[in-house]
């Protein structure tokens, strides 16, 4: 099952560059779409991917480029989407190719806008994909430390474990390990949601607020992260695994993480505008509080950490207020 299957990657950033690099070692090429032509050019020219993760050389003619999301949908029997959440409806407004029977991979971790779809549902209700033909690939892992080769490990979520199990094999290497699930929404909520608590985390930072109270905010957050998937998606999961809370961790503390990043200049004074031009890269936290908010309108969980985040991020509420506020909830 998928053995062989073309592979496409929908994306030219860090975490699309790491994947390529992951499935090189296991396949003798893959596919890969870039909206630029001319990054296409300096890709093929150099040997590396001339925006992100440049010390990542790769060997071109095992590469197929593409910059016709057509095409590439044509050729391909996977498809792995690795772009910002916010700009994928736009990336697919041309696609006019049939993927209905395609395995479909999401690797953004983020929620489409205005839609407040996670990623497998805008696939499963916009393009018909069954959600036994979609796979989710969760943390945690930074895309910095694959380029570096530090050992890290990948959950592959599918409601079919053979098709998980498969597409695992194709990520493993010397340096990427692997397990799967079945709980495509737990795991991709869990995704979005890590990103809005690392925003907490580094507005905190940004405060000056020290460890004592970022292991009080964080042990706070996977528990509404609890709260959330269980509600909207009740199975048994175990919430202490690493795709639900070693995928927090990582983002809420690492060095690599932009969400923590973004929100460490939020606290120190920046504007969001300002924070964003910055940073040169997207922070999907940013856009995943608001839909978050909207989403929960539905549910009512408690979830005042991304409350406290949406109040300073949309509602102009300052964030030594805020955070003042929110640690009096905070047990």
């Amino acid at each position: 099952m998928l053995s062989n299957s073309k592979i496409a990657i929908i994306g030219g950033g860090s975490w699309a560059t790491a994947l390529a690099k992951m499935l090189l070692v296991n396949v003798d090429s893959i596919n890969w779409y870039l909206r630029n032509p001319n990054n296409i050019d300096l890709f093929t020219k150099f040997g590396h991917n001339p925006n992100y993760l440049r010390g990542v050389e790769f060997d071109t003619n095992c590469i197929n480029f593409y910059h016709d999301i057509n095409k590439i949908a044509e050729e391909s029997d996977i498809m792995i989407f690795a772009i910002p959440s916010a700009f994928l409806k736009d990336a697919l407004k041309e696609l006019t190719v049939d993927i209905s029977e395609k395995f479909i991979v999401s690797a953004i971790k983020g929620i489409v806008p205005e839609d407040n779809l996670i990623i497998g549902q805008f696939f499963n209700q916009r393009f018909n994909v069954p959600f036994e033909s979609i796979g989710v690939i969760a943390g945690p892992c930074h895309a910095e430390e694959v380029a570096l080769e530090r050992l890290s490990y990948l959950t592959i979520a599918c409601p079919d474990m053979k098709k998980a199990r498969a597409f695992a094999f194709k990520l493993e290497t010397p340096f990427i390990r692997t397990h799967i699930s079945d709980d495509i929404w737990g795991t991709e909520y869990a995704s979005v949601l890590k990103n809005v608590f690392a925003i907490a985390a580094g507005i905190c930072h940004g405060l000056r607020y020290g460890d004592n109270f970022q292991a009080v905010l964080i042990s706070n957050a996977i528990q509404e992260i609890k709260r959330f998937v269980d509600r909207v998606h009740p199975i048994t999961r175990d919430i202490k695994s690493s795709a639900y809370l070693g995928d927090l961790l990582v983002t809420a503390y690492s060095q690599f993480s932009r969400n923590r990043t973004f929100g460490t200049m939020i606290g120190k004074g920046y504007t969001v505008r300002s924070a964003q031009l910055e940073m040169h890269m997207v922070a999907e936290g940013f856009y995943a509080a608001k839909c978050i908010k909207e989403i929960n309108s539905q549910y009512n969980v408690n979830m005042p950490i991304c409350d406290a985040v949406y109040n300073i991020l949309y509602e102009n509420i300052s964030p030594t207020i805020e955070i003042r506020l929110l640690s009096e909830n905070l047990r």
